[in-house]
């Protein structure tokens, strides 16, 4: 085999392996584990700590209930809960008391 052909099939059995090593799924994150994490982060903020929420988590989907004080809790809540890994979307039924 001339160097040409030992250098395409290099590059052929490289992309080979570099295929089947990317197509491998993320491992996924527990929802138990989103929810913890949402809720860590929620009491980790002292606007939102004494407020009333709930935390549930479907499929990555984080839903925040309950009540706070202002519009801005309502906002900083759904922030902190984007900011933990996993969390796909953020439904945000936070209500003001």
């Amino acid at each position: 085999m001339n160097r040409f052909g030992k250098t395409a099939a290099w590059l052929a059995a490289l992309a080979m392996v570099a295929g089947c090593a990317s197509s491998a799924p993320a491992p996924a994150i527990d929802d138990a584990a989103i929810t913890a994490g949402v809720k860590a982060a929620v009491a980790a903020d002292a606007q939102l700590a004494s407020n009333d929420i709930e935390v549930d988590t479907a499929e990555g989907i984080v839903r925040l209930s309950g009540f706070v004080s202002s519009a801005e809790d309502v906002a900083t809540a759904a922030a902190a809960a984007r900011t933990v890994k996993g969390v796909q979307s953020v439904r945000n039924d936070l209500r003001l008391r």
